[in-house]
């Protein structure tokens, strides 16, 4: 096998000593290097050329990815990666950052211990760990979408986070996240509107279709995305009509509105609530 089929085949990138254990000696790395083939980051790690840029430069920086950023390259629910996150242990010396023409940092380092130990070849924490971060990182109600959507994804599991010595606001998420919510958006919207003591039920089945919140008997509440167009847009028409003349009131709102004008929506909620139109007839 090629060096650089070896090295693919395990995420793009190594550690030095791992292609020496698997018997390529020093001057095989070096003449790899020179040719092109590998790419050294830092000393003692190396790297295909086409590898994850995230993984070459947490290599590079002596770091781990985390928090949403690692979230997100997971594919769960994360509302905004504003920078590339990391973690180091506490008061290590070897991270290298790179600093902006403001001075600033151009990623967001947790220096933490973690929950689940990180091996010392790994570029990426545990999701465990991510969690973690992400509890003391984000806001509530983002931080709770993501656990709740790594949960729903079959990432982790309750019983075995409930082992794990999870502390302040990790330990609260984890015993207020469930694995029922099927996007980041029941995340806010059910806690958000607990308030009216109304049964408020995720993904409802009507009219052959999923509804994304069926409020009280009668009300429902559908949030579009980008992808709400097209075709896609004339199904939501024909179905919302089927709704209304079942005698259901619908309320469609888009997922900007939800994010940051959520008084807006709740104001639209609550005066239909006031007129009854929750209510069966």
């Amino acid at each position: 096998m090629l060096i650089q089929e070896w090295v693919w085949d395990r995420g793009g990138i190594v550690r030095s000593t791992d292609l020496r254990r698997a018997g390529w000696s020093g001057r095989a790395l070096s003449s790899a290097v020179a040719h092109g083939i590998l790419q050294r980051p830092r000393n003692g790690w190396l790297a295909v050329p086409s590898v994850d840029p995230h993984l070459f430069a947490a290599a590079r920086a002596g770091v781990v990815l985390t928090c949403v950023t690692e979230a997100a390259r997971l594919g769960l629910w994360v509302l905004e990666v504003d920078r590339p996150h990391v973690a180091a242990p506490p008061h290590s010396g070897t991270v290298r950052i790179e600093v902006g023409s403001d001075g600033s940092r151009k990623a967001t380092v947790h220096w933490n211990h973690p929950v689940v130990p990180r091996h010392p070849g790994a570029l990426v924490d545990p999701i465990e760990n991510v969690l973690a971060t992400v509890a003391v990182c984000r806001p509530h109600e983002e931080a709770l979408a993501i656990w709740e959507s790594a949960l729903n994804r079959g990432m982790v599991d309750s019983l075995a986070l409930k082992r794990l010595p999870f502390t302040g606001r990790a330990r609260q998420l984890r015993e207020e996240a469930s694995p029922y919510s099927d996007s980041g958006l029941e995340s806010f919207v059910v806690p958000r509107l607990r308030w009216m003591r109304l049964r408020i039920v995720p993904q409802a089945w009507l009219a052959g279709r999923p509804v994304d919140f069926l409020i009280g008997e009668r009300l429902v509440l559908q949030i579009d995305g980008g992808h709400h167009v097209g075709p896609q847009r004339e199904a939501d028409i024909a179905h919302d009509a089927r709704l209304m003349l079942m005698g259901y009131h619908v309320i469609r709102v888009g997922y900007g509105q939800v994010v940051d004008d959520w008084p807006g929506v709740q104001a639209l909620i609550m005066r239909a609530v006031a007129e009854g139109l929750h209510r069966a007839t």
